[in-house]
Parts: structure tokens; sequence; C-alpha cells
């Protein structure tokens, strides 16, 4: 009877325990929601600039460096990025022009030995030389699209040199704006020496007209491969 009474009362402590538990939980969205709203909107608001302030990886400042050492230090670290960034667009426009240069030059030789000797080709070989000379077209539309591109990309790193080196000179950091600007210089000329070099070779290809001239019409005495009744007219070199 003794043990009976005691798992009675037992259960009604646990149940009873249970019920100020759910008891205190649903007091709590009550009181949050009770909250004054100018308390209310306060709080939201420290709460979203806290998390802001979180997200910002501040750099806790060494002993014995002043706020205006540290600064310099770190502008000098954006133009090593600049320099790093300007040298690569400047590789990768240089290149691009060299290769659309060499693509130019070589249409240009192929035109011109195919327009002197399309007549004296047998109709297998001109056809050979003709689709080469498309496909070098073709080529040249690509390299010229890759040289755009890489332009861009330059035009944006000069563009942030210039920025960090106003930066490091703003700064006191007289060392780091005196190689951006260096840097910016050498990769300047060498832009502008090959810029001079692609226009030049644009003006050989229109002059040579290889980018869009017509193919060269045989005879049709060639095109059946009858060479022994073809007029001397049609053998001789201009």
């Amino acid at each position: 009877m003794a043990a009976f009474r005691t798992g009675i009362v037992c259960v009604g402590l646990r149940n009873c325990a249970l019920n100020l538990m759910k008891f205190s939980v649903s007091l709590i969205p009550r009181r949050v929601v009770k909250l004054p709203a100018a308390i209310r909107k306060n709080w939201f608001s420290l709460t979203a600039v806290s998390g802001g302030l979180c997200a910002v990886p501040f750099a806790v400042r060494q002993e014995g460096l002043s706020h205006e050492s540290l600064i310099r230090r770190a502008s000098s670290l954006v133009t090593d990025s600049t320099n790093t960034f300007l040298s690569q667009t400047t590789l990768a426009l240089v290149d691009s022009w060299t290769q659309y240069i060499k693509a130019i030059n070589t249409i240009v030789t192929l035109h011109r030995n195919y327009v002197s000797s399309a007549s004296r080709l047998t109709p297998a070989e001109e056809e050979a030389v003709w689709q080469v000379i498309i496909r070098q077209r073709e080529e040249i539309k690509g390299l010229r699209e890759d040289c755009k591109k890489f332009e861009s990309n330059w035009m944006m790193a000069k563009g942030l040199s210039e920025l960090a080196a106003e930066t490091a000179f703003n700064a006191g950091a007289d060392q780091a704006c005196v190689t951006a600007k260096g840097s910016l210089q050498v990769a300047m000329a060498h832009v502008e020496q090959t810029r001079q070099l692609s226009l030049e070779a644009e003006n050989n290809l229109k002059e040579s007209n290889a980018d869009n001239s017509q193919r060269v019409t045989l005879p049709a005495a060639m095109e059946t491969g009858e060479d022994d009744d073809i007029p001397d007219a049609y053998l001789r070199e201009d």
C-alpha cells in the first residue's frame, strides 16, 4: 500500500513539473510580444548592426604600430596585387596581339601566292589552298575577339594600378607608389608597341584584300583537265 502511494506521489510530481515547464515556455513569446514598439525596433536594429560588424574582418592593431603605419602596409599590399594583375593582363594582351599579327601575315602571304599562281594550279590544288585561306580567315576572327577581350581586362588593370599608386602616395607609402607607377609605365610601353604592330598588320590585310576577296575563277579548260588547249595568255604571269 505504501509503495502504491509513493508511485502516485511520483506520478503527480512528474505531471506537475511538466505542466510548469509548458507554462514557462508559453510565457516566453508572450513577454517578447508585449515589449514596447520602440524597444523592439531598437533591439532589432542593434542586432542587425552587430551582425554586420561581425562580418567585417578587423585586424587587431599590433602594439607599437600606429594606424598610419598599418595603412601604409595595407596600401603596399594593394599595389603588389594590382601590379600582379597588370602584369598578367599585359602578358595576355601582348601575346594575343602577337598571335593575331602572325595570322594576318600568314594569310596575306598565302593570298598573294594564291592569286599569282592560281592559273598554274590544278583544280585539286586550288581547292586545297582556298580551304586553307578560309580556315585562316576564321582563325583571324577568333583572335580578333580574344584581343578585344584581353584589351578590356588590361584597361581595367590599368585603372586599378593608377588608383593603387594614388592611394599609396596619399598613405605615405612612397616606395610602393614609385613601384606601381614604374610597372604601369613599362606595361603601357609594351602594349603601345604591340598595338602599333597590330595596326600595321591590319593595314596590310586591308590593302591585300585577303580577308574578303573572292575565289579565283579557273578557265574551263583547266577545270576539265584539258591542259593542252590552254592559250598562252592564261599561262603567262602578269
